[in-house]
């Protein structure tokens, strides 16, 4: 058996026939069972933390409208706090937007955390709005867009400051963090003030579709300035690697790309450094590759949204439309190579179609994105046969790309979009699924581990109840502190930022480790 035990492939095949086991998902540590000649990806869940329960935020008779309700549920001995909610006045006078979505962590000067937040609003009506006028867009009759705020968070998960840093954009879904201290905030809209072309939008003055640079203690709104040389696309989420610079782009997009930038400045190490441009190219999985699991040759051609066809590898798999199923390649390495482009900047959201006729993969929705120790994983939120979400891993020492994880079941895992990495490798993912059937296992959203074993397990869930903002929403933008003791993420209906810690101080780890 390859890089797999009897006695473990004893206990996986055990666990199934005991009911614990569920559908097949890729393993994190490619573990692969052999029987009889098949290859069998053994799936299975694994306790976590331990049960969820529902539980009250530590201030919980300051929430107004969320006082005293649980709000989530967490294991045993985990604590939180609901911060910087939507509708509260911030320390600039602005008030707090709504749709959180991506964020990250930082270390402040001052010894707290500081949290920089994307807001993913469209166009019309209340918005982020900066008070010191640097804003992006102003739109037109008195329209707001989306943005990021930033938000200090002492040791006892409560506001020390919070302000507007970044306006004047629009659905910042996504982005990442940098070796330098800042946050890369991306656009998931492509709108242009061009009268005739495919993304004209009356309300705006100037082209969307590009990353920001957002300092994270500037203390007051950045003066945006569009990262063009990163590509103008449908935006979703960036990961920064601390080797060589190098930026990797995830494209929301039913027929997507997913991108490596190559800043000009060679290794950046400050803000500023990536408006200096650079060189933007798309991963090419080399064809003709085989499955070590079934023989299996990796499907290669189909259609863009737009009916043309492209002859690159087709990652989407058979419920994203896909021209065949990737899991029989669940773990294995592919070789790739990358193809460089050339208009960056287009007119209309024609980026990917020039990558996919230089023979680049094609993804299914490329979503929340995260570095950790060398490998760059990145979400595909509805992909698989199943259409409940992939995840992949690209490691740039080897030019190869696997396939982690894909979901065969939503109640397993429930379409999957932002994604962090623990200090000890665990992955969180953010579900932002169909919030399945009222009593179902599934009916209201979660965050999902996901243990180095390739075990699942619940760490939290939305449970507002119904008839109060923010029941079954989303969450989105998981990350941790440095110091790996406090999870940081948003519930985006709500509007709401919890901070979780453990109750007795040790870091969040599976292992116990402590900070």
């Amino acid at each position: 058996m390859s890089n797999f035990s009897r006695r473990q492939f004893v206990m996986l095949m055990s666990a199934a026939a005991a009911g614990t086991a569920v559908a097949p998902m890729g393993l994190l540590n490619a573990r692969r069972a052999i029987a009889q000649g098949t290859c069998n990806t053994a799936s299975f869940t694994v306790p976590g933390f331990g049960t969820p329960t529902p539980k009250l935020p530590n201030n919980t008779k300051s929430l107004g409208a969320f006082a005293n309700i649980p709000l989530i549920t967490l294991p045993d001995k985990f604590q939180y706090t609901a911060i910087s909610i939507r509708g509260d006045v911030m320390s600039d006078g602005a008030i707090v937007p709504g749709n959180h979505d991506g964020m990250a962590a930082f270390q402040g000067r001052s010894g707290n955390y500081i949290l920089v937040r994307n807001h993913e609003r469209s166009i019309g009506g209340s918005g982020t709005i900066a008070p010191n006028g640097k804003e992006y867009d102003s739109f037109t009759g008195g329209s707001k867009g989306g943005g990021t705020t930033t938000v200090e968070v002492d040791r006892n998960g409560q506001v020390v400051r919070h302000y507007v840093s970044l306006a004047g954009t629009i659905r910042n879904c996504a982005g990442g963090l940098t070796p330098w201290g800042s946050w890369i905030s991306s656009e998931e809209n492509v709108a242009i003030p061009t009268v005739g072309l495919q993304g004209y939008d009356a309300r705006v003055t100037k082209k969307h579709g590009y990353n920001f640079e957002v300092p994270a203690e500037l203390g007051q709104a950045v003066d945006p300035i569009p990262l063009v040389a990163m590509g103008r696309m449908n935006h979703e989420a960036v990961s920064v690697d601390p080797q060589s610079g190098y930026i990797f782009e995830t494209e929301d997009r039913g027929d997507s790309a997913y991108y490596k930038f190559v800043p000009k400045v060679g290794k950046p190490n400050k803000f500023g450094d990536l408006q200096r441009g650079g060189d933007l190219y798309a991963m090419v999985i080399k064809p003709g590759q085989r499955s070590d699991c079934t023989g299996a040759l990796i499907p290669t051609g189909g259609t863009n949204d737009r009916g043309g066809s492209f002859r690159g590898v087709d990652t989407r798999g058979l419920g994203a439309n896909g021209s065949g199923s990737l899991l029989p390649f669940l773990g294995q390495p592919l070789r790739v190579e990358w193809v460089k482009l050339d208009d960056v900047d287009p007119a209309e959201d024609t980026l990917r179609y020039e990558a996919l006729a230089k023979g680049a993969a094609v993804w299914y929705r490329g979503e929340g994105a995260w570095y950790h120790q060398g490998k760059h994983y990145w979400v595909c939120s509805n992909a698989g046969d199943a259409a409940e979400g992939q995840v992949w891993a690209y490691d740039p020492r080897t030019e190869t790309v696997t396939l982690v994880v894909e979901s065969t079941s939503e109640n397993l895992l429930d379409g999957p979009d932002n994604i962090t990495v623990a200090r000890d490798g665990t992955l969180y993912l953010c579900e932002d699924g169909s919030e399945g059937t009222q009593g179902a296992p599934n009916a209201s959203q979660r965050v999902i581990g996901v243990d180095a074993s390739g075990g699942l397990f619940e760490f939290c869930r939305n449970i507002i109840p119904a008839g109060v903002s923010g029941n079954n929403a989303e969450f989105a933008g998981a990350c941790f502190s440095q110091n790996g003791k406090y999870m940081y993420v948003n519930s985006q209906g709500g509007g709401i930022t919890y901070c979780i810690w453990r109750t007795d101080n040790r870091s969040i780890a599976l292992n116990g480790a402590t900070a």
